[in-house]
């Protein structure tokens, strides 16, 4: 099935009344998240990361093209760093949003978030992931290994790489399926060329990765497109819990995926973990 066309500078809609927290980091994804939102004059966009010089560089750009078009973006940078759950929990009671990481945020701001869906009718959760969710055990997550290495020679980078994806697979649906209220999707940014390589990956990682993308590679201004269709479209074309593999595009599901049993053991590990942090 082909994608829904879409081209973010000329399909996002007016967005005068929307607030954004992108989280992530302050380039790739992250980065071209924040610049195609600010170009349709949203209230307000917070945004994440660890590196305040491409944060400011970021907003620079931001009121710069602003500046051109006669309009103005409310932006603000929340400086921390998503290994550190400590520093996650401190920036966001600084700022004052009641928002593991990406879980830890959901956590914090949830109460914000179903307040905020009486008032609006439309609030949303939108989780990057990866078709790469397909890259798991038989069983999807193995919780008794996640604070291991889970060094299984070549392959254990793939798994537990597969494993973080699928958890945010399985974690949206059951935000969708908890919080039905909300609107909560997953999506596949695709195969993004700048992030393919790492000086530490061993030859055999390299080649793999190369075999494994070719031809599949796309930009990271194409890459976004996905995120920002979900956060944008109209809420009637989103079905609450998917995941979008393309633009407006359901994948198809996995055994694990679409396991409800998994789904609810994720939750209540998740939350076990979190509780100390947010309350």
């Amino acid at each position: 099935m082909k994608p829904e066309p879409f081209e973010p500078s000329k399909d996002i809609p007016s967005l005068t009344d929307k607030v954004f927290l992108v989280t992530g980091e302050t380039s790739g994804l992250g980065r071209e998240a924040v610049l195609a939102l600010s170009r349709k004059q949203p209230s307000r966009i917070y945004f994440t990361g660890r590196n305040s010089k491409a944060a400011a560089d970021i907003i620079a750009q931001v009121n710069s093209e602003s500046a051109t078009s006669s309009s103005s973006v409310n932006i603000t940078f929340l400086e921390y760093d998503f290994t550190s759950l400590s520093s996650v929990e401190l920036t966001i009671k600084k700022f004052g949003i009641n928002q593991m990481a990406h879980a830890l945020v959901v956590k914090m701001v949830l109460p914000t978030l179903r307040s905020s869906v009486q008032k609006t009718g439309d609030v949303r959760i939108v989780f990057d992931s990866s078709v790469g969710f397909r890259w798991t055990p038989s069983e999807g997550i193995r919780f008794d290994e996640l604070k291991t290495t889970q060094d299984y020679w070549f392959a254990g980078r793939w798994v537990r790489y597969g494993q973080s994806k699928l958890a945010n697979v399985v974690y949206a649906s059951e935000l969708a399926r908890r919080f039905p209220d909300i609107t909560t999707v997953s999506d596949h940014p695709g195969v993004i060329s700048t992030n393919l390589w790492s000086v530490n990956w061993s030859l055999l990682n390299r080649v793999f990765v190369y075999l494994a993308t070719l031809g599949q590679t796309v930009p990271v201004e194409e890459g976004v497109r996905n995120a920002c269709w979900a956060m944008t479209t109209s809420k009637a074309k989103l079905s609450n819990g998917a995941f979008y593999e393309k633009v407006g595009v359901v994948g198809s599901p996995s055994k694990s995926s679409s396991s409800a049993e998994l789904g609810e053991k994720l939750w209540t590990w998740t939350q076990n973990e979190l509780e100390k942090y947010g309350n």
